[in-house]
């Protein structure tokens, strides 16, 4: 294998692509690195025109739906959605930093529900520091909020599968429903996520506020524009009841579109189908209500997530081709073969360190390819996947690198005004993210087991 040259061209390709994504110098895209990885490993030869076909039908679904929820976060922008959930935020912690916590972590943890994991960072970070800046908060109160948050965000993208764009390419690999995923995962991942919280709350209930402002109404801070997306007023309302009345609307319209998304799964209707119904329909309503044209999207939607997507596929898929999975298979078969706990537990931890040292995206793609050749009977494999979905969801918050959402959530926390480095975010996440994914594998073999296993041998 190591002996033939465009083995190693691949794998030198992969790490450069790799270096320069964490690296970005002058600040570019990580769809740009990417993308020319691809193209480099397509020259090669070690990924030919006709896995192309392959793996735009594995990411061109997952891409779709992605882009199609991003876009309704768009539109949810345009309504002044965000700045009234700020407003709601602060208005129901009722001057108590404790409850404040709270409800910061449920924010978080619905806005990765109905949107997704780098979307839920793009929405809740701004909301969070023009929050945390306008109540006049210590700069270590700050962080306890917004690391809370934003690690809460990011990990909330385990319960559900359409929540995180490699779950979504992951699911289509193992051939796995979205429905499915989530009626083996949303408990298991959940109660993980409530013990993260509880875990959160421990490290940081000696520094949070007793008391904080319970009106920010006002709340305003124009230099503050994180990837140039600032939070908008919205439109006039003739009053709060009005507005508030409107807000629910909206948010009812959007959970119906993402139970839509499950029932389609369910009766094995295309996932992007709805999708993009969805955010067509929440277009119209928006230009029905504020004249706004839909052309708007062109600009404000980031294409590159489909340019990312592919390459890193096309160069994980290069990586396959020159006998990653082979070599895999042989150490990762002592994990899976000996029980199911140790599937969970073994596998998960697995991911957990690859999804650190080499961010999650290629780790879930790798890890998931790898089982897709491994002949495991139905219940193994289900665990052994979702496992690994545990370890690149939750596990891989250890080091920012982990995620891409996690390095975005680094710099507009930044950006912001907030003094946060590594060695901070580290000294937190070494003490909550492993005993969470630990317990989290656990209650997932339990789980999947208990009321799966009957059903998965037959």
């Amino acid at each position: 294998m190591f002996h033939d040259p465009m083995v190693w061209f691949t794998i030198l390709t992969f790490l450069g692509t790799y270096i320069f994504i964490l690296w970005r110098p002058r600040g570019i895209n990580e769809a740009i690195p990417a993308a020319i990885g691809a193209l480099i490993v397509i020259i090669s030869g070690s990924v030919s025109f006709s896995d192309l076909g392959v793996i735009l039908e594995t990411v061109g679904g997952a891409a779709i739906t992605i882009l199609a929820t991003i876009a309704m976060a768009i539109v949810l922008e345009s309504f002044g959605f965000f700045r009234w959930a700020a407003e709601k935020l602060a208005e129901k912690a009722k001057g108590s930093g404790v409850k404040l916590f709270w409800y910061i972590n449920l924010l978080c943890f619905l806005m990765t529900l109905f949107f997704n994991n780098d979307g839920s960072i793009l929405i809740t970070t701004p909301i969070l520091v023009m929050l945390v800046n306008n109540m006049g908060l210590k700069n270590h109160q700050k962080v306890a909020y917004l690391l809370s948050g934003g690690l809460i965000a990011t990990a909330s993208s385990a319960p559900i599968g359409v929540s995180n764009i490699v779950n979504l390419i992951a699911l289509k690999i193992i051939h796995m429903t979205l429905w499915m995923h989530t009626a083996m995962m949303f408990v298991p991942a959940t109660l993980g996520l409530l013990i993260l919280a509880f875990l959160l709350f421990l490290r940081f209930r000696s520094i949070l506020p007793e008391d904080v402002p319970t009106n920010i109404t006002g709340i305003t801070d124009p230099s503050f524009h994180p990837l140039k997306t600032g939070i908008k007023p919205g439109p006039k309302f003739a009053s709060e009841k009005a507005r508030t009345k409107f807000m629910l609307l909206v948010l009812l319209f959007v959970f119906a579109v993402r139970v839509g998304l499950f029932i389609a799964s369910f009766f094995g209707i295309p996932v992007p189908i709805v999708a993009v119904t969805g955010s067509v329909l929440l277009l119209g309503w928006r230009w029905n209500y504020l004249k706004i044209h839909p052309g708007d999207l062109i600009k404000k939607t980031p294409w590159f997530i489909i340019v990312f997507a592919f390459g890193m596929y096309t160069i994980i898929y290069g990586l396959n081709n020159i006998g990653l999975t082979t070599w895999l298979i042989r150490f990762m078969d002592q994990m899976v073969s000996g029980s199911l706990l140790h599937a969970s537990v073994l596998m998960g931890i697995f991911l957990t360190v690859i999804s650190n040292l080499f961010n999650n995206h290629p780790a879930l793609m790798v890890g998931t390819l790898t089982l897709t050749h491994m002949h495991l009977d139905q219940l193994s494999l289900k665990i052994a996947y979702l496992a690994n979905i545990i370890g690149s969801d939750m596990g891989s918050l250890i080091l920012p690198m982990g995620t891409l959402a996690s390095l975005m959530w680094m710099y507009m926390v930044r950006h912001g005004n907030v003094q946060i480095n590594w060695l901070d975010y580290i000294k937190t996440t070494i003490v909550v993210i492993p005993p969470t994914v630990l317990v989290t594998l656990v209650i997932l073999y339990s789980w999947v087991s208990s009321i799966f296993g009957g059903v998965l041998v037959r």
